[in-house]
């Protein structure tokens, strides 16, 4: 009888414990949407307005990222190239994490620090916007990639964290999420990516 107790409270102890991590995750999670709220609306409606110019202009928009963010750009990219609510034909997007062929090649004969850049010269032209994402504004290929975007003469913008300053240092302008944890970042940065899809479909579909 002891023993089985034991077990139950062993049980819900545990039980507790994964509550109270679901709970910290989403109490956290709302906060940074909260703070994204009070400091950021302005930064991203700026974003969403340079990339829109540009895909009125009959440009294009180039994302690219690591880990989660490269997930990230591939996603976004994938939201303009079909669709995000309303029907319209496709938008000129590209993602440059889609082909492990490029990316391993540039790796192997260069560097991984090129790996963005090479690209960029490849397939950014003049007019283009260029989202690199990181979260934390120092991952050296999405510098250099935005680096050589400014080269091509595309506009810039960087989508990184509170202490993403060496990238946004690199930009024509950025969105710095409002927080230095790499989890709530990440879930900011596909929020703001959905409203980046949102507001340039509603601008071009009027």
């Amino acid at each position: 009888m002891q023993t089985t107790q034991a077990h139950k409270t062993e049980q819900s102890s545990n039980l507790s414990n994964e509550t109270s991590i679901v709970l910290s995750a989403i109490e956290a999670n709302i906060t940074t949407d909260r703070k994204l709220l009070e400091d950021c609306v302005g930064d991203i409606l700026k974003a969403a307005a340079i990339t829109t110019a540009s895909l009125r202009g009959g440009h294009k928009v180039v994302f690219f990222g690591n880990g989660g963010s490269a997930a990230d750009a591939q996603h976004i990219a994938a939201e303009l190239v079909g669709q995000f609510k309303a029907p319209r034909p496709p938008l000129r997007a590209l993602a440059l994490t889609t082909n492990p062929s490029i990316l391993t090649a540039i790796g192997n004969d260069f560097s991984f620090d090129e790996v963005f850049s090479r690209q960029v010269t490849a397939e950014v032209e003049e007019g283009d916007t260029v989202i690199g994402i990181s979260t934390s504004g120092r991952s050296r290929n999405v510098i250099n990639g935005i680096k050589e975007a400014h080269k091509m003469k595309a506009k810039t913008i960087g989508l990184t964290g509170s202490n993403g300053r060496d990238l946004a240092s690199f930009c024509n302008h950025s969105i710095l999420v409002p927080s230095n944890d790499t989890q709530r970042i990440q879930e900011s940065h596909i929020m703001i990516g959905h409203i980046l899809c949102e507001l340039i479909e509603a601008s071009l579909t009027r």
